[in-house]
């Protein structure tokens, strides 16, 4: 079971749930094993919604209600922190799960993952998906996705893997100048050994992670999850059977693509072609 730490509630708004949450429990006569058992979760989950290190999503804070007998506040606070993100709503809840990973393996089949991206590399691709947008809004994006990459300000946690097909490499998102930024980037995080980074060479044809876009995050006190997204959607998905589907592709995915030291190569003379 775990212990919630001292928080102070109006640190922030998990804060205040946590302690909400918390206080709801304990005058409800229910421990944190007791109460994720009767809205089907752990114990560790419970203790770690009431630490504010994970937000729960929407259908566990009604079920928390439905249990708790809260009327509904605690889905009215829930709802509240997801209007105050600054993640499309369909990532939201994966943002949260990012950054309490212990792991996180991802496949990028067109463009560099965001953790990876560069600000300008961030710019060029939003601009590109929303060519009306106002520039505020594309500001408020490159900021928000720098605030994700701040997790690899940790010399070593979380534990990160990509595998890009090299597409990724090849298309001139912004310009020369901008994709020589971005793969010079991703080649300094390599040699820095903060990433581990694998290249599928186009030349490889078909391969078995032709399917798009997912990530498998892996925590140290819950299951595994997979996030996959397209174009305007994402989802979040926890089932054991399908998460162990999505691995055992990513190992796939590994053996076909370009060794470790073979991919940083690729990289470098796709950089150095962008210089030329």
């Amino acid at each position: 079971m775990t212990r919630p730490n001292d928080l102070n509630p109006w640190d922030s708004p998990r804060a205040f749930y946590g302690a909400e949450l918390r206080g709801k429990r304990k005058a409800a006569g229910f421990s944190q094993d007791e109460l994720g058992a009767l809205v089907f979760c752990s114990g560790a989950y419970i203790g770690q919604m009431e630490n504010a290190t994970r937000r729960p999503p929407m259908d566990m804070a009604k079920l928390l209600d439905a249990v708790l007998h809260t009327d509904g506040i605690l889905t009215r606070m829930c709802e509240a922190m997801e209007q105050a993100s600054q993640h499309a709503e369909y990532f939201r809840l994966a943002a949260e799960l990012e950054a309490l990973a212990s792991s996180i393996c991802e496949y990028a089949p067109m463009i560099v993952p965001g953790l990876l991206q560069t600000p300008g590399y961030t710019r060029a691709y939003t601009r590109a998906a929303r060519p009306m947008a106002v520039e505020e809004d594309i500001d408020k994006n490159v900021i928000t996705r720098q605030e994700r990459a701040r997790l690899l300000d940790d010399p070593a946690t979380p534990e990160l893997w990509f595998i890009l097909h090299e597409i990724v490499l090849r298309n001139p998102v912004g310009g020369n100048l901008v994709m020589h930024e971005q793969l010079a980037h991703i080649a300094g995080l390599i040699e820095r050994h903060r990433v581990m980074v694998q290249v599928v060479p186009l030349a490889n044809g078909a391969h078995p992670l032709m399917n798009g876009m997912f990530a498998i995050m892996s925590f140290d006190d819950a299951p595994p999850a997979v996030y996959t997204e397209n174009a305007h959607s994402g989802q979040l998905l926890d089932t054991p059977t399908l998460v162990a589907r999505y691995a055992k592709t990513y190992d796939l995915g590994r053996a076909v693509a370009l060794s470790p030291d073979a991919s940083l190569a690729m990289i470098r003379a796709a950089m150095e072609d962008f210089a030329a």
